[in-house]
């Protein structure tokens, strides 16, 4: 029986350290913008977490003999109801550090009036929040403070465009004035917009709620905010999605140009959402890192 519970013991903590070499709180003391609420996070056997209202950070890290000085935060994507952790957090971490570039995966607050005063900011306090603790601990992590980027899967990449775009409105404390602003943006089949006809009304309705003002929408529908300080970015979609069609992207991209921001656009004939079956990981990855490389990051 002993032996049992011992080998059930140790097959759960191999698991775990597969999964992440290390996870950290997100906040060292008391989490901004939260109310007194008990924890109900739950994570089902796929690794889809739902209910969150502590954020944690998952530290991927390179040996040092392989790391490139580059780290990027990751927004798994949900519809900002859920949290896809594993194959749009951890399973790209991995593959990141294989190529010696330091991930942090973000297990970011899911919009709820009951854990939150305000919950239109909460993803967007621990975006920042994670790209603030990235660069303050660049050097006990071996990173360069100057390739610290964001990365987001569908309504992660709303997250991660948003940091792209708002970085300017400090939404959290910030006492060393640490810059908030990453160096890059890697978008996924990503949300950008809350207008009609083109955003995912899920994820907007899950952010803002059911009667967001036009300027709410406006405010998070980020093709709208883009600045000449937006960082460049690597954009992939699928021109066959249904559930967040491909014109975010394209929005996006288009801004991006109007100020020039030089970045990628990958359009898929198909792919659907997810990318579930085509194209191909190592093929749409592969095209990230080629982007990386020759942008030097």
């Amino acid at each position: 029986m002993l032996r049992s519970v011992f080998l059930s013991l140790f097959f759960c903590i191999s698991a775990f350290v597969s999964i992440a070499q290390q996870e950290i709180p997100l906040y060292a003391g008391a989490i901004p913008n939260a109310k007194e609420a008990t924890n109900e996070e739950k994570r089902t056997a796929s690794q889809v977490v739902s209910n969150v209202s502590v954020p944690t950070l998952s530290v991927f890290l390179p040996p040092k003999d392989k790391a490139t000085g580059t780290a990027v935060v990751i927004c798994p994507g949900g519809g900002y109801g859920v949290l896809v952790i594993k194959r749009e957090g951890y399973d790209v971490a991995e593959e990141f550090t294989k190529r010696g570039i330091a991930a942090f995966v973000l297990k970011y607050r899911l919009p709820n009036e009951r854990t939150m005063i305000d919950p239109s900011i909460g993803p967007l306090q621990d975006a920042q929040q994670a790209i603030k603790t990235v660069r303050e601990r660049a050097a006990e992590w071996n990173i360069n403070p100057q390739k610290i980027g964001i990365m987001g899967f569908s309504a992660g990449g709303h997250l991660a465009s948003t940091a792209g775009t708002h970085f300017e409105r400090t939404v959290l404390p910030n006492p060393q004035g640490t810059s908030l602003r990453p160096d890059f943006l890697v978008l996924v089949y990503p949300v950008i917009s809350f207008a009609d006809g083109v955003g995912h009304k899920g994820s907007g309705v899950n952010l803002l709620g059911k009667n967001a003002s036009a300027e709410q929408l406006a405010r998070y529908s980020n093709e709208l905010q883009v600045t000449q300080n937006t960082p460049p970015a690597f954009i992939t979609h699928a021109s066959d999605d249904t559930v967040v069609p491909v014109k975010n992207s394209l929005l996006f991209y288009e801004a991006l140009q109007k100020k020039r921001i030089l970045s990628d656009l990958h359009i898929y004939a198909k792919g659907e959402h997810g990318y579930l079956k085509t194209p191909s990981f190592d093929e749409w990855f592969g095209r990230c890192l080629h982007w990386l490389s020759t942008s030097g990051f």
